[in-house]
């Protein structure tokens, strides 16, 4: 089976909690990271995940609504797209 991959960004001001809370909603969903990058620029937090849903029950909108749930409760940007979103949209 394929994977079904999704990146996520993360934007916001830099707090405890925020890495784990993420990664606590992609566990639960049966989600795995595939990549992270995390880097503190200034005063913000800026974090892109390459993640693979294949295994989870969920679909793409019901993810969207996880995080922004979280992305309301710790007060950053969340976004999510699906790989074959950025591969049409960057093609040469």
């Amino acid at each position: 089976m394929e994977k079904e991959l999704l990146f996520i960004s993360v934007i916001g001001e830099d707090k405890k909690g925020i890495v784990a809370r993420i990664s606590e909603f992609l566990y639960k969903s049966e989600i795995n990271i595939e990549d992270i990058s995390q880097k503190i620029m200034g005063s913000y937090f800026v974090m892109m995940m390459l993640v693979d849903m294949r295994e989870s029950g969920k679909k793409i909108e019901e993810v969207r609504q996880g995080l922004d749930s979280i992305s309301s409760e710790l007060k950053v940007q969340i976004q999510i797209q699906h790989e074959n979103i950025f591969k049409t949209m960057h093609r040469v």
